[in-house]
């Protein structure tokens, strides 16, 4: 008999398994970056989906048949806001989404692009650090059970960026003041820029979905020049060709490529939030320092 409890006591147990990984909290997040805060702070106890992967440009993201299942199935949907996922509405609507909907960057005062708000806010470390404590608290709401858990995760990532914050700042006084300025394919680094005094210029607006006619390359050219502007950056998602054409003009290095809106997969160089941080960090160290 004993063995017999013992045997049915192991197949409980077994059984248990499966089910407790189908328990897992069902999380959507919009892209890659606030995936990887949610994995971060989650762990084991969530399943992480993400709508725009590795690579993806989130601004001019199409939605598939396949993130309608995502999305209609999902408990929390964490996204960005200031107006970066202009693709959701439709979405949540084809998906009869029940979900809980998570803005990220909520109690972040919003910096301008234009009239309308300029959605980046994560290339402010400081700003990364709402990021994780907005997606601590919808986690522990939904799921009170695993509190705890998300508590302690989160404590441990915050950490790792405010040390991080401090990392950037340090190399970024490494560079003169005089040389602290640059050129971007696209303005996605204005919040990085408020938080460490690096005057970004970007020859096209905020979105991905501008090009730049003869008239803006041109002003753009006259700028580097008159104002002696060290180096030009390509932007990961951005097209190369524009850096490299206001770089022969102007004599301006071409300083390396900065990851923006997206993280790369596993094999690239900013698999993680804080790998795109601080390559972004050794690129633009590497060119404006000396």
């Amino acid at each position: 008999m004993r063995c017999w409890r013992l045997l049915l006591g192991l197949a409980l147990s077994l059984g248990a398994s499966p089910l407790h990984a189908q328990a897992r909290l069902n999380v959507v997040a919009s892209f890659s970056i606030l995936g990887d805060f949610v994995k971060n702070v989650g762990g084991d106890r969530v399943e992480v989906t993400t709508l725009v992967g590795p690579d993806g440009d989130v601004h001019v993201y199409t939605p598939t048949p396949a993130d309608v299942r995502k999305i209609a199935d999902a408990k929390l949907l964490v996204i960005n806001g200031f107006g970066l996922e202009g693709w959701l509405p439709r979405l949540l609507q084809a998906a009869s989404s029940k979900a809980t909907i998570v803005t990220a960057t909520m109690g972040i005062a919003p910096l301008k692009a234009g009239s309308d708000a300029d959605p980046h806010a994560w290339q402010s470390v400081a700003n990364a650090e709402k990021y994780v404590a907005d997606i601590r608290d919808a986690l522990v709401a939904a799921d009170p059970v695993d509190a705890d858990v998300f508590r302690q995760n989160a404590k441990t990532y915050l950490a790792k960026l405010e040390a991080l914050d401090g990392e950037v700042r340090q190399a970024i006084g490494q560079i003169p003041e005089s040389r602290r300025r640059m050129i971007s394919t696209h303005d996605a680094f204005g919040y990085f820029a408020a938080r460490y005094g690096i005057a970004f210029i970007a020859p096209v607006g905020v979105s991905t979905e501008a090009e730049p006619s003869a008239r803006d390359i041109a002003r753009i050219i006259g700028q580097v020049k008159a104002e002696h502007i060290p180096a030009v950056f390509l932007e990961r998602i951005g097209d190369p060709r524009l850096m490299r054409r206001i770089s022969e003009e102007t004599g301006a290095k071409v300083g390396g490529t900065l990851y923006s809106d997206s993280l790369t997969d596993e094999k690239g160089e900013a698999p993680t939030y804080i790998d795109m941080v601080r390559h972004n960090i050794r690129t633009l160290t590497s060119a404006l320092a000396n």
